[in-house]
This record gives C-alpha cells, structure tokens and sequence, in this order.
C-alpha cells in the first residue's frame, strides 16, 4: 500500500497542511514541527507525488539544463555546479544534448516546456534569432551560462571571454611571439566564442600587431579540428609562433599537429587553450589555459535562476564571474 501524506501528517501528529509546508519549504514551520515530519517522512519512506503537487502548485520542482556537446569536458563541471544547488533546494534536473544542433536545440525547448520545467539554464552553441524568439513566446524563465544575448535581454552568467582571451593573447606577445594563429569559432557566432575571437583581435591590436586572415582558422570546437588546422597551416607555408585556441580541445589537437610535425612546444610555438579541463594538466606538454570557474558558472546561475522562479530580487541580471589564467607548460 503507497504511503500518504496523510499517514505523514498522523505519524508526526501535525495537520496536512502542515507538512505540506514543510515539504514544499515555506518557512512558517517552528524546527522542531520540521523535524517532526521529516523523521516521520523518512520512517514511513514517503515520497510525494510530483504530478498532482504540480498540477496544484504549478511547479514541478524541475529544472530543464540545455548544452550543446555532452562530450565537451567544459560541460560536466558546470553541470556539477548546477546539480549540487539544485539538490540543497530539493529541485529535479533534466539535462539535454542539443549536439550543436539548431533544430535539436529548439525542439528540448518544447519538450522541457511540454515537461512543466520551472525554469532552464540554457548554453547555446548559436543564440539564433528563432531560439530566442521561442523562449520569449513560451514564457519560459531563463538564465544563460557561458554566453550572452546581443541585447542582453535575458539574465545570464558568464565570464568576460573579451578580456580573458586578451589575457590569453597578450601572455604569448610578452614572450615575443608575433605571428598568432587564431582557432576557434566565426566571430559571427552569437556564443562565447565571438567574444574570444574579439579578445583575440584587440589583443593584437593593442599591441601593435596586424592581424592576417592567413592566421585565422575559423572552425568548431574539437580535437580534429585543432590537428587539421595546424596541419593545413603548416602545409601552406604559413608562419606562426604562437597558438591561441578557443577550447582546450582545439590547443590538443594543435600541440599534437606540432609534434607531429617535429615543431617543439613551447621553444618552436607556445600554445594557449581556454575552459581549463582536466585533460588540460594531464596532457603532455600541460596546457597554459584560461579558467573561466566552470563550476561558479553553473552554481551561480542556478542561484540567480531560484530567485527569478520565486520571483525574488535579483540586483545584477548580466553576472561576470572571475576568471584566471592558468600558465603551465606550453607557454614560457
């Protein structure tokens, strides 16, 4: 026989709505009245019914996380940082793979309205026009990580990937290097990565160094990508000295391309990636890289997405988190 809330309420000799309370965690229940319950609720193993509460409360206690490449290793620690504030507020994750796929990606936002989702923490490979359309037609309370909307209309919780990639470009020029291949995404992107490649240009800029088309590799983000750029570049007879690289894959790929190639790393060429994933200080040469807190990205922004869902203040709707570059071996 399924447990009831009410044989919840006769074990801890409270009412319905008392538990109720604190189950749903309004904060009207003295300790001791919660303790009451809790103890009663783990004793007779009750757990609630999700679709009746939320057929009552029009809330699920369901939070929709939406990436766009499961198998990117940027991803699972900002995931970590959203699971862990989702579990101290007792909130449910559905977590989606969109495979930098546009039609994909716009068609989990209807399933995961379909699903009566509280909310979404959306990292979009292309903020397309159609998605954010969607996402203003539905009504569905939102929060970007990584990246921003143009018009910066939706909250969100990034990093300042402008400056961070300058950082990133400006520790290759003060080891002299010059000739800076740039690989990462267009500069059209509407995603973090055309903010990178504008680091990467005023960085350039500011130092006096004039950017050429023949040092630009515009491509997405993986291993492949990272070798086969390096490799081309080296059979056109393009001379370069440094690498910046949009992800930790694509500087893989390309220190794996020099080697390949006999070029030494850092003395031939320095390398910098960006997202500092743990493949990053566990390949060899290990990767200089751009941190952005992957983790504070994620428990952050599921943060600032509770208090949009409970519609509670939330003083800055545009979040910078800090980011720190990380120097180890194939940089000086």
């Amino acid at each position: 026989m399924s447990i009831s809330i009410k044989d919840v309420a006769k074990e801890a000799k409270v009412s319905i709505a008392t538990v109720s309370r604190v189950l749903n965690g309004i904060e009207v229940v003295n300790e001791d009245t919660q303790k009451r319950v809790r103890e009663a609720v783990e004793k007779l193993g009750y757990r609630p019914n999700i679709i009746a509460r939320s057929l009552k409360t029009q809330r699920t206690r369901t939070i929709g996380i939406l990436i766009p490449d499961i198998s990117n290793s940027l991803y699972p620690e900002i995931v970590r940082g959203i699971e862990d504030v989702s579990s101290i507020y007792n909130y449910n994750i559905i977590l989606c793979n969109s495979d930098m796929n546009l039609d994909k990606e716009k068609e989990y936002i209807y399933i995961l309205k379909e699903k009566m989702v509280d909310g979404l923490l959306f990292m979009s490979n292309s903020l397309d026009e159609d998605v954010l359309e969607i996402l203003q037609k539905l009504n569905m309370k939102t929060v970007l990580l990584e990246t921003t909307a143009e018009n910066k209309t939706i909250p969100n919780v990034t990093i300042d990937n402008v400056n961070a990639s300058k950082e990133g470009v400006n520790k290759l020029i003060s080891n002299g290097r010059r000739n800076i291949l740039y690989i990462g995404d267009h500069k059209h992107a509407l995603n973090a990565s055309a903010y990178r490649f504008k680091g990467y240009e005023e960085g350039l800029n500011e130092n006096n160094i004039k950017m050429s088309d023949d040092l630009i590799c515009f491509c997405k983000p993986s291993l492949n990508n990272g070798y086969e750029n390096v490799v081309k570049k080296i059979q056109e007879g393009i001379s370069f000295d440094g690498i910046f690289c949009t992800c930790d894959e694509l500087a893989i790929g390309a220190i794996n391309a020099l080697r390949d190639n006999n070029i030494n790393v850092p003395n031939d060429c320095e390398v910098v990636g960006f997202n500092n994933t743990l493949l990053s200080s566990v390949f060899y040469p290990k990767l200089t890289t751009i941190d952005p807190s992957s983790y504070d990205l994620g428990s952050i922004g599921m943060r600032m997405l509770l208090k949009i869902i409970n519609n509670e203040n939330v003083e800055n709707l545009n979040y910078v988190v800090s980011h720190t570059l990380i120097e180890r071996e194939s940089t000086r």
